[in-house]
């Protein structure tokens, strides 16, 4: 049976990301991706009309990606928000994206230029997106006595985005794997 395989723009958009997170944007250039990819610079520029628009669409399947996965955790109304939140930190620690700073979009944040304005408000958006996912959670906890009944939802659910995101970059850094794991414990104590 034939292997359907990857067009040439799923593999750059492949190569290029692991090129990214594992060096950094700026220090990638479009030439390691050529070599990487085998696929033609020509080829490449057909597809992407520059470096930035290559970020772009990497951003644009991070978003999609990492949307999905923690979206269809907080449905999940069978469990406890407090199991949700679990679920959500161990999808977060066990996807296996090498990066620079814990976190792609950290990681690809930091290194991107300071014009790249439309990426930057991707990423922004993709992050109040996950607060507002965030706050529901907060909000189903306090109305099914799961937390405090005075704690303000938004404010917390900025918190634990906060918390997450810094424990990954921690938990990075540090080269320390159970960062995250000793997160939720502490979380779980702050919202009771």
């Amino acid at each position: 049976m034939k292997k359907n395989k990857p067009s040439n723009r799923d593999l750059v958009l492949q190569v290029a990301t692991s090129l990214f997170l594992s060096k950094g944007y700026l220090a990638t250039s479009m030439d390691e991706i050529v070599t990487a990819s085998k696929v033609s610079k020509t080829n490449i520029y057909y597809y992407f009309k520059s470096k930035e628009d290559l970020l772009s669409a990497i951003m644009g399947q991070l978003i999609q990606t990492y949307t999905e996965m923690i979206c269809d955790i907080a449905k999940r109304s069978s469990l406890t928000v407090e199991e949700r939140f679990k679920d959500i930190l161990q999808l977060l620690t066990r996807q296996q994206l090498e990066c620079l700073g814990g976190c792609p979009f950290i990681t690809l944040y930091a290194q991107m230029p300071p014009e790249a304005h439309m990426i930057r408000e991707k990423i922004g958006q993709f992050f109040r997106n996950q607060i507002d996912t965030v706050e529901q959670l907060v909000l189903e906890g306090i109305q099914k006595q799961e937390f405090k009944a005075d704690l303000q939802s938004r404010p917390t659910a900025q918190f634990i985005v906060a918390a997450i995101e810094g424990g990954l970059f921690l938990q990075h850094a540090s080269e320390d794997s159970v960062t995250l794991d000793q997160t939720l414990p502490t979380l779980a104590l702050l919202l009771k």
